[in-house]
């Protein structure tokens, strides 16, 4: 029998990927579910995006690029960060990979050692924990309730640095909850880590583009120069640009750190696809009037299901999110009760039993580090959203 290494042994399954198989195993047995599960847009990429690959496609882009990504996509990022950010970076500043999450993972293993600790937000997204779990590293999760707005403090951060601290992990807008920092709470956080030069920072930008009035994007490495050396940036295509499939993301860094997590790439998975990249270079360089219908339409939904929810018995979307597409509402009120003799006792149960009873497939706040609340995606049309709330509504009566 072959026995597992420590670095696959630490590794939970993903509770999100789990429930998506079990419902669209229901669905294709003709069993009529209602997802709010996915976390990729239901939009198809652009036409113009797509002519692009085809077309390399064609005239034969189908051979290895350098490991770190060919001159056109390379040049597209650092355009893209000097135009979103400010900044200016140089192409062997930068790494594109396999998506934000591959990105990600080659900045983890380039950072982290055995014993090293890394500051996580709760609610987090599930991966992280579990990347520096694998490395060896130390997960030091901060718990930020609802009734903080799901966001880290300043005394929050500064009473969970040690010695050991390697990393501080920060999301905004985030998933799972949608929420947005401000540029003024960024800059509180950002004090903190002027006073710990040890901490590196590691920003999570993957839903950068998707911000809703009045809340505003704000990069804390923009605002505060002085945190560069110790920054890398992680962004993608996957979200904004309605792109999952294409598997495309970015990290932006000091050269060293750079060049580490190129290297690394090299020894894993070489080059993104070929003719993904002048693609995503095309994507990067528009100008992104596509996005703004989208948007407006995530907007509307957004508020939407935020209004059905708070109108349900023991179920709570306070604070509503202003970011990514996402809400992730509270139903520990809800708790205790039974649904056909089953009895909702965790955000598991919740979720297991909405999808058996009410064919509704929601994502268990657990995964995400808070198990009073669920994850409902808003990246599925209005008649989707209004089935869905209709029955969460008649079995939570």
């Amino acid at each position: 029998m072959l026995k597992l290494s420590r670095s696959v042994s630490v590794l939970q399954p993903s509770l999100t990927l789990a429930l998506t198989a079990k419902a669209k195993a229901m669905k294709a047995e003709g069993i009529d579910v209602v997802s709010f599960g996915a976390g990729e847009p239901d939009f198809d990429t652009p036409d113009f995006i797509k002519a692009v690959a085809i077309e390399d496609i064609q005239k034969g882009v189908t051979k290895y690029t350098a490991e770190r990504g060919g001159p056109d996509v390379l040049k597209a990022v650092c355009a893209t960060l000097k135009r979103d950010y400010k900044l200016e970076y140089k192409p062997d500043q930068i790494v594109v990979s396999n998506g934000g999450k591959h990105s990600l993972w080659n900045i983890m293993f380039a950072l982290i050692n055995p014993g090293d600790e890394v500051i996580i937000p709760a609610p987090y997204w599930l991966t992280y924990p579990e990347q520096v779990n694998a490395c060896g590293g130390v997960s030091v999760i901060v718990n930020c309730p609802p009734e903080a707005g799901f966001k880290i403090t300043p005394a929050q951060l500064r009473a969970a640095i040690t010695p050991k601290t390697k990393a501080f992990i920060l999301n905004s807008p985030s998933n799972p909850t949608g929420a947005v920092y401000s540029k003024e709470e960024l800059l509180a956080l950002g004090a903190v880590l002027k006073e710990n030069p040890h901490v590196a920072l590691v920003s999570d930008d993957l839903y950068q583009k998707l911000v809703y009035a009045p809340a505003e994007f704000h990069s804390l490495p923009a605002m505060m120069p002085e945190l560069l050396d110790r920054s890398i940036i992680v962004n993608g295509l996957s979200k904004a640009y309605s792109m999952t499939g294409w598997r495309l993301g970015w990290a932006a860094g000091p050269k060293d750190f750079m060049d580490a997590c190129s290297n690394l790439q090299g020894h894993s998975t070489s080059n993104v696809v070929s003719f993904t990249q002048r693609a995503a270079a095309v994507a990067l360089m528009d100008n992104e009037e596509f996005m703004k219908p989208w948007i407006a339409t995530f907007d509307k939904r957004r508020k939407m299901l935020v209004d059905g929810l708070n109108s349900i018995p023991g179920v709570k979307c306070d604070p509503p999110p202003m970011g990514a597409f996402y809400v992730f509402p509270d139903v520990s009120a809800t708790y205790g009760t039974k649904i056909n003799g089953k009895e909702l006792t965790n955000s598991l149960k919740f979720a297991e039993i909405f999808l058996e009873e009410a064919r509704v497939a929601l994502v268990p706040g657990k995964a995400f580090g808070e198990d009073r609340c669920i994850r409902m995606s808003y990246a599925t049309s209005e008649k989707v959203i209004e089935e869905g709330l209709k029955r969460m509504a008649q079995y939570l009566k």
